[in-house]
């Protein structure tokens, strides 16, 4: 069976940068290398969304929107969370965005990028998954 992947974005409603990373990820996840990624929409203003949003415990409040990959596993009968490779690791192309312990990328308001998250940054994002 091939893998099973997840991300979970988090955002809400009436904000642009929510409305555009949604828009870079479904344009990106329509192509057929990234079949196998499904993509959930959180809604961090509803309370499906917020418990979403705890359970990932990972991410900044203050740094929305965000993403976060998952891969299923078969075990726990659920999706979970995918580590990153290096926690912590420098990254040039995705700074401070880059989650710092699970592979996923939350907006970085201090950035020159002013807050954007780029289809670069979504790329390398999903290609770690396969690394």
């Amino acid at each position: 069976m091939a893998e099973k992947y997840q991300i979970k974005v988090f955002g809400k409603q009436g904000c642009d940068k929510c409305h555009t990373l949604n828009q870079r990820l479904d344009k990106l996840l329509a192509k057929e290398e990234y079949a196998h990624f499904d993509k959930l929409y959180c809604d961090v203003e509803s309370i499906d969304g917020l418990v979403a949003f705890a359970e990932a415990e990972c991410i900044n409040p203050a740094r929305i929107p965000a993403m976060l990959v998952t891969k299923w596993d078969t075990e726990a009968d659920e999706f979970l969370p995918l580590p990153t490779q290096i926690p912590g690791a420098k990254d040039d192309l995705c700074r401070k965005a880059k989650l710092y312990q699970y592979l996923g990328l939350q907006t970085d308001y201090s950035d020159v990028g002013k807050g954007l998250i780029t289809p670069k940054m979504i790329q390398s994002i999903l290609t770690e998954t396969t690394a």
